[in-house]
């Protein structure tokens, strides 16, 4: 961690919602003014498209959730850098034909190594593992901020089904092998992670999801509950949550339940202090 050069990460699996997330700390970054470098989970897979798939075909159990297909010690050092310097480089997965247009670049493939612009105030990362920490890579203990987003298992995989089908034109069949392959990386890479994390967002359907395989729409924010976690909750305003945020209750010491519709408010009252407070720390040292 550095109170120069403040990090946040945002760790959820495939489907889980950190995009959304990812809009709101955009919108408190344009609000109060403060200059962010993104770095995307996606940019340190270690393979293209096409290579992976090669490797899959030999190794079956092989997944992005895991470490071995992905460059996971150089995540690790670029946010070592970014808190000691402020410097370091990403790239971009190159996902779809609008990507491409972006990125100038193949589908399936990266971009090439950019460096970060100078004179930032935070890095921001939003990827699968932001909250990594165990006996060979520790990117966790770099993160100022650390945000677990964490729908429950069923809507994560409703989300994912219909993210992959309509966006990226995967068949039902092949987006249930995915998620079948990735399990042991799931329980064993990603799911540890959210015991690191400073504040989990889990959203939890109030419709019956019983069947994520055949569930022909999202439920809604309004279909929805949201648990909010506070690793430490010192210094939160549990009263004052409670009383801006309507319908929302306690339901243990460091928790805070409330409407999944009302889930970017909370976000607004919650994050905008923590990120003003890193913000200003940062610049009083300098």
């Amino acid at each position: 961690m550095s109170a120069r050069h403040p990090i946040i990460s945002v760790t959820g699996s495939s489907g889980s919602g950190t995009t959304s997330v990812k809009n709101t700390f955009e919108q408190i970054f344009r609000r109060e003014s403060v200059t962010a470098v993104f770095i995307e989970g996606d940019a340190f897979h270690a393979m293209d498209r096409a290579a992976m798939r090669e490797a899959m075909a030999r190794e079956p159990t092989l997944s992005h959730f895991g470490e071995r297909a992905n460059l996971l010690d150089a995540l690790e050092a670029v946010f070592r850098a970014y808190g000691e310097s402020g410097a370091g480089r990403t790239r971009h997965y190159i996902h779809d034909a609008r990507d491409a247009a972006r990125w100038k670049g193949e589908p399936g493939t990266f971009s090439a190594w950019e460096e970060f612009p100078p004179d930032s105030d935070l890095l921001f990362y939003e990827g699968l593992h932001g909250a990594l920490a165990n006996a060979r890579v520790n990117v966790a203990q770099h993160a100022d901020l650390k945000i677990g987003v964490v729908p429950v298992i069923n809507l994560e995989w409703i989300q994912k089904l219909h993210r992959d089908r309509d966006a990226r034109g995967y068949s039902t069949e092949a987006v249930t092998d995915v998620i079948l392959r990735r399990m042991p990386d799931y329980v064993t890479t990603i799911c540890p992670q959210f015991t690191n994390t400073d504040i989990n967002f889990q959203r939890i359907p109030t419709v019956d999801t019983s069947n994520p395989f055949i569930a022909r729409w999202i439920p809604t924010a309004d279909e929805s509950m949201v648990v909010i976690r506070f690793r430490d909750p010192k210094g939160i305003d549990f009263p004052y949550l409670i009383s801006m945020i309507a319908g929302s209750f306690m339901s243990r010491a460091n928790s805070v339940v409330i409407p999944g519709g009302k889930l970017d408010l909370a976000m607004q009252l919650i994050l905008t202090p923590m990120i003003l407070q890193l913000v200003e720390r940062r610049r009083r040292l300098l």
